[in-house]
Formats: C-alpha cells, structure tokens, sequence
C-alpha cells in the first residue's frame, strides 16, 4: 500500500510540474513585438514627421479601436509591444501632408508571439498634372479624344482611365493627382484627321506640371 500511495504522489506531482510547465510557456508568449520603418519612396528616406495609429480590429463585429499613435522621428522607425488577445486583425494607419496615405491590415494569424515581427511600409509625394488642350482655330464640328496613357491609378483622387470626347472646345483644363517624379501620359487625336500622339511629363513633387496640347 505505501509503495501505490507512493506512485500515486509522485504521478501527482509529475502532472502538476507539466502543468505548470504549460502555464508558464504560456505566460511567456502572452504579447507580440511589431517593428518597421515607415519611408519615403520618392526621395528615398524615412517619413519624417509622419503620424502613424495602430488599431486592433475585434472579432465579429469589426470594430476598429485605436491603440496607439505615434509621430516618426528622423529614422522613421516604430515599434509596438501589445498583448495576445482575441483579435481579428491589426491597422497601420500613416498619414502626412502631401504624401499619400499608408492603409495597411495586419491579419492576427501571421503574428509570431515572443519574436519581433517586421513590417515595413513607404509611401510616395503627390503631385498633379493639369491636363491643358487649346483649340487654336475652333469649329462647331471639331472631335477632341484623348485617355489616360499612364499615371497613378486606384486612389481616391485619381483621375480615371475614362476615354474622354471634346466637341467644338476651344479651351479644356483638367488637374490629375500622380506620384510625384513618374510619368504621367495621355494619348490623344483629333478625330477625322491625321493628328494623333502620345504626350507625356513628369510630375514634380508637391506641385502642378502642365500638360499642354495645341490642335
């Protein structure tokens, strides 16, 4: 009987020693590390002064609820450490003066706990295109076409890639926003002649490039 008793004892504490294993390797991996640097793709250095907010996004109902908010400093590096909980998803949001928005969602699955995990984001200058097309000898029955050729696209303030007819205009003007330092065309004729090309500028930053046409 003392030797089953014994057993007994030493089956209970080899159970409890695994559980406690259990527990403490849990509490070990009981929050994540989220690290990046946020840059500036157009000149190739961090987003200096850029406003970033971390939100976690809740199971079910979606609901979006800001943890944190950080102002980058000169490297534009970020770091967050937050618990493991319940979540959906995470939010990256970045936003600064006359560059275009970050959005960006962090899926709760592909998070390692006790490890840093790395994201790293960039975002571009704007800057605009004006569309200019002057008609230097107007008639009612002139047919102006021209399409976006090239271009940002797919923001909320972009021009579309819409064909776009002109009858009878003496004078067309129309501002585009576009990355700032690429190329921004159209192609464009004049309907019921020979005249047709492919006109193109690069965009400056933070500023308006013309475009100008003469038919």
């Amino acid at each position: 009987m003392k030797h089953s008793t014994l057993l007994k004892f030493i089956g209970i504490i080899l159970v409890m020693s695994a559980l406690t294993s259990i527990t403490s390797c849990k509490r070990g991996v009981a929050s994540f590390t989220l690290r990046g640097t946020i840059s500036d793709e157009t000149f190739s250095t961090p987003l200096t002064g850029a406003t970033l907010k971390f939100y976690k996004v809740l199971i079910a109902t979606g609901e979006e609820i800001l943890v944190d908010t950080k102002v980058l400093g000169a490297d534009g590096k970020y770091e967050f450490t937050f618990p493991r909980e319940k979540i959906e998803k995470y939010i990256i949001r970045v936003s600064k003066p006359l560059y275009f928005d970050i959005d960006q969602e962090i899926q709760f699955s592909s998070l390692v706990p006790s490890a840093v995990n790395t994201r790293n984001y960039s975002s571009k200058a704007k800057s605009w295109v004006e569309l200019r097309f002057v008609n230097t000898s107007v008639q009612s029955s002139d047919h102006f076409r021209y399409i976006k050729f090239s271009g940002k696209e797919n923001c909320s303030e972009c021009c579309t890639a819409d064909q776009v007819d002109l009858y009878g205009t003496a004078y067309y003007s129309r501002t585009c926003i576009n990355d700032a330092l690429t190329p921004y065309s159209i192609y464009y004729q004049v309907i019921g002649t020979t005249t047709q090309n492919v006109v193109e500028v690069i965009t400056q930053p933070f500023d308006t490039t013309l475009l100008l046409v003469n038919y």
